[in-house]
Parts: C-alpha cells; structure tokens; sequence
C-alpha cells in the first residue's frame, strides 16, 4: 500500500502551517525548513517565510542552540559532545552549535558530570564489583562515551573502579 504524501500547500496556507508548526515547539532553522520543503507547493516561498520569521525574532539558531545546550547540560544526563551531535543533527550550523556546547559546560568539572552519571545509572548496584569484568567495565566505558562523555574523564573516574580501565585507552582510539 502506497504512503500517502501530504497536500501541497500554497504561499498563504504554507504562512500558516509554517506558524502552526513553530506554535507547537522550537526547531532549528534546518529543522523548519525541512518541514516546509516537505509540504511547500512552490519552494522559493520558503525562503520568504524564514526571512520573514527571522526579522521577527521567531527563528533564532544561536537562541535555540543556546537553550537546548544549557537543558541538556542541566540535566546532567549527557556530555557536551553528546550535545554538540545532537545539535549538528537537528541541522544547527557547526559553529553555532559548537559555541552553544562551549558555553553550555564553560565551568563545569567533566569528572564530577562522569560520577554523577555513573551514581545515577548504577545507583542499585555495586559499582567496584561490577567493574571488575572486563566486558561490563568495556560496556560502561561504551555507554559513557554513547553519553557524549570525553574519554579522558570516564577512564579517570573508571580507574577508580577497576585498574583495568587504563586498557580502555586502546580501546577508545580504535
């Protein structure tokens, strides 16, 4: 059975689903455009709509990376590369996403993030025994860089855990 393609929409109902979609939550210019491109009739009148919401301060990359940044580095649950890649998929320039990161985690001790995490993750179980197999040591070592975690800062606070994390290194550059 064929997918159904939504309706093609004209420059006035394109204003207005365009409105409609920025109602319902932020996106990333790349993200708003893809929508648009996805249901414009006419794609030049997608350039117009995105000029027009730019001036009026609707659509703002360096705002929306901005927030997303410091909610992510609020909640403590992933690191700045994790936010840097999830910025980059949500279509946001490099450089804009990268000073959003940078300032997002300016001042904030990686390490006390990894423990953090690894308290909140592993908080029913006992983390030093746990570590002492190699393959569960490699699989926090994996989730932790999943994480957006440097690898400097996991294997430091790992090696608290088990003295086979500097073998994680090895790892880590594969």
């Amino acid at each position: 059975m064929p997918i159904k393609q939504p309706r093609k929409l004209d420059a006035d109902e394109l204003r207005h689903y365009a409105m409609k979609l920025l109602s319902s939550r932020a996106l990333s210019i790349g993200e708003f455009k893809a929508k648009l491109r996805l249901r414009a009739a006419d794609p030049a009148s997608i350039d117009d709509i995105v000029l027009q919401l730019k001036e009026y301060g609707a659509l703002n990359d360096q705002r929306y990376a901005g927030h997303f940044a410091e909610t992510r580095a609020g909640s403590g649950a992933v690191g700045k590369q994790r936010v840097l890649s999830d910025l980059m998929r949500k279509k946001v320039a490099p450089k804009v996403a990268e000073k959003a990161a940078l300032e997002a985690y300016a001042g904030t001790d990686e390490v006390v993030l990894v423990e953090q995490w690894l308290e909140r993750k592993y908080r029913n179980q006992d983390l030093g025994a746990l570590l002492q197999e190699p393959a569960k040591l490699a699989s926090v070592f994996r989730r932790l860089r999943q994480a957006g975690f440097s690898t400097s800062p996991s294997i430091r606070v790992l090696k608290r855990y088990a003295a086979e994390a500097e073998q994680l290194e090895d790892m880590a550059e594969e």
